[in-house]
């Protein structure tokens, strides 16, 4: 008998690991699966390798002079079995030069002429530098980088901040934005060897981990906020103002570090002629700073771990006429404690994080780039989505370039749950629904029905912010409401608790899943990821029979989505069917609903909710009609 089931069992093991291949992957994936790099069981293989880098940087910015120079000393580790003959440096800022590729016009005022590397060494050695108008560079090294080994590298290099602010750039003129600003070695991994990706502007980014040490100089009364460990406050700030800077680290009480009358007497810092701000920050995928002369600053913080009764910093660095901002720290402390206590339900993995007021509604490592608004409500909505993107890609190594869905999506979800109890469900809901899936369901264009899968650098501008954001979102909450709470929690954690601190893949992420849950759910991701399908569902009949109604589902649209079945009786009453995903697997073209009930019913109606459908005029039947 034991002999029996272990056989069983094993064939059983067979089949499920057969199957969990099944979904179309790529030939390059597909070669890291067989080098060992990856795994079908959704972790990392017992091959698997990404190379690490710790960057030593100074950055002097001197405003109002526009230009911004830096030094910086890179050691770079090979960890890949591979012999590097050379390396791709990313010069992100070359994006403002007059001839770089772009899916997006710009104005004059975005336009510099990008980065201009002064410097360039290898182990100590000069070595020429070519210029390019592209945010890629090859850079040939003397002698090859044999693996497991290191090599030194040694920029300087200067730029024009932009005068138009982005997600970088001038934000007045004497407050800086500084982001991508320094040269890094771009991510060599295991299944696409270098990334030669060029940035158009309007895609995002994909960073290995790091160890980061960087200085940043600027004059007497200037502030700088950034990513990481300030070092050394006390000898930056005077007595007064570094001693509320420690106070807001211990505290649930917002505290004005500097107002708008400690600005004007302009005695916030050290006054020597140029002040040294550090920061210092490890295994995270990038460093950001925020500087002026003239930005308030607020700070608290929030218990994120109830094991360890671990604090993490909130702060807010703004122009004191933003009235909402006067409201950052708060909305920041309640997302840490929201997003660490439910969904995902993993404790803040950093010290911080900061929302300086810009133009960019963009995410950094502890950073947000937020513009202002007037409407409070709106502005904490923007800024949790951009905090939520501290799990994904921060915590988890995403390639946002080509799989944008799998932060953006995310956070979008995440946006979604924490907005139902900021909002309530209904409101909540219909904001979901206006910024996230009316103009995917409702423009009906083959641009908006292109597979989620599809590399988003391979997609232009239609269609790919909802590839990364509304569609991917409604996915993840569908196979949340498949699998239920628990379930898809225990998923979701085994998922990033496995991949913090590496690079996961759409196929790492939908394997994992289906190990942890035990169930194959090829079926359901194939639907809703790697499909052109869209939602939209009708009533094909309504069949009485004894002590039972049966309720057929026309899946017109293919995908499958979650939906309720509101049912109003002839008596007046009313009773409400949920139905998972869970319905569409046998046949994801007509489903059947089992409807027990002695009452006579006088009407059925589908009700997607958030899963809104193409053409609802066909959701809703009146018997006899």
């Amino acid at each position: 008998m034991f002999r029996y089931a272990f056989l069983l069992t094993m064939l059983m093991a067979g089949f499920f690991n057969a199957r969990a291949q099944s979904l179309y992957m790529p030939r390059d994936i597909s070669q890291a699966f067989k080098k060992g790099t990856r795994s079908p069981d959704g972790r990392p293989g017992k091959n698997y390798w990404q190379n690490r880098a710790r960057y030593d940087i100074t950055v002097t910015a001197l405003p109002p002079d526009r230009t911004i120079k830096g030094s910086e000393e890179i050691t770079y580790v090979n960890n890949s079995p591979d012999t590097l003959e050379q390396l791709v440096i990313k010069l992100f800022l070359n994006i403002h030069k007059p001839g770089a590729p772009r899916l997006v016009p710009v104005l004059q005022d975005y336009l510099n002429d990008g980065v201009q590397v002064t410097a360039f060494k290898v182990n100590g050695q000069p070595q020429r530098w070519r210029k390019i108008n592209f945010t890629n560079q090859p850079v040939a090294l003397p002698m090859p980088l044999l693996p497991h080994d290191s090599v030194k590298l040694s920029f300087e290099w200067q730029y024009e901040i932009s005068l138009q602010s982005n997600r970088e750039g001038m934000i007045d003129s004497t407050t800086y934005f500084l982001a991508y600003f320094y040269p890094r070695v771009a991510v060599y991994d295991d299944y696409n060897g270098w990334d030669m990706m060029t940035f158009t502007d309007v895609h995002e980014f994909y960073s290995d981990f790091n160890d980061y040490t960087v200085t940043v100089n600027v004059p007497a009364n200037y502030i700088v906020v950034g990513t990481g460990t300030l070092q050394q406050p006390e000898k930056l700030l005077q007595p007064a103002f570094a001693k509320r800077y420690k106070a807001s680290q211990t505290t649930d009480q917002v505290i004005r570090i500097v107002t708008a009358e400690d600005l004007a007497a302009k005695n916030v810092t050290t006054q020597q002629t140029v002040n040294s701000w550090q920061f210092k920050a490890s295994n995270i995928p990038d460093m950001a700073f925020g500087l002026s002369d003239h930005y308030v600053w607020d700070a608290s913080s929030v218990i994120v771990d109830d094991a360890t009764k671990r604090r993490a910093g909130v702060q807010a660095f703004y122009n004191d006429t933003a009235r909402d901002f006067h409201s950052m720290v708060n909305f920041g402390r309640h997302s840490l404690n929201w997003f660490s206590r439910h969904w995902p339900g993993i404790p803040y993995p950093y010290e911080k994080t900061t929302i300086v007021q810009g133009y960019a509604d963009m995410e950094y490592p502890m950073m947000v780039n937020d513009g202002t608004t007037p409407d409070t409500a709106f502005s904490r909505f923007v800024a949790e989505h951009e905090i939520a993107h501290t799990y994904m890609p921060f915590y988890m190594g995403i390639n946002e370039t080509r799989y944008g869905f799998m932060d953006e999506g995310w956070a979008t979800a995440f946006e979604l749950l924490i907005g139902r109890e900021d909002l309530g469900t209904a409101k909540a809901e219909a904001l979901f629904k206006q910024f996230r899936v009316d103009g995917w369901i409702n423009d009906g264009s083959p641009d908006e029905d292109i597979p989620i899968i599809t590399p988003g650098d391979a997609q232009a501008t239609k269609g790919l912010g909802n590839n990364q954001y509304g569609k991917p979102a409604l996915g993840y909450l569908a196979v949340k409401d498949l699998l239920g709470d628990a379930m898809f929690k225990q998923c979701l954690h085994a998922y990033m608790q496995t991949w913090n601190g590496k690079h996961p893949l759409p196929w790492d992420f939908f394997h994992i899943f289906n190990t942890t849950s035990g169930k194959n759910l090829n079926w359901f991701w194939s639907n809703w990821f790697f499909s052109s399908y869209y939602i939209d569902l009708a009533v094909k009949a309504l069949k009485p029979g004894t002590g039972a109604y049966t309720l057929q589902v026309e899946n017109k649209g293919g995908m499958a989505a979650p939906f309720d079945v509101l049912i109003t009786y002839t008596d007046g009453s009313s009773d409400t069917l949920h139905q998972t995903p869970q319905v569409w697997q046998a046949n994801q073209k007509l489903a059947s609903v089992k409807i027990a009930t002695k009452k006579k019913i006088q009407s059925v109606l589908l009700d997607g909710g958030i899963f809104m459908d193409a053409e609802p005029e066909d959701n809703k039947l009146a018997v006899g009609q």
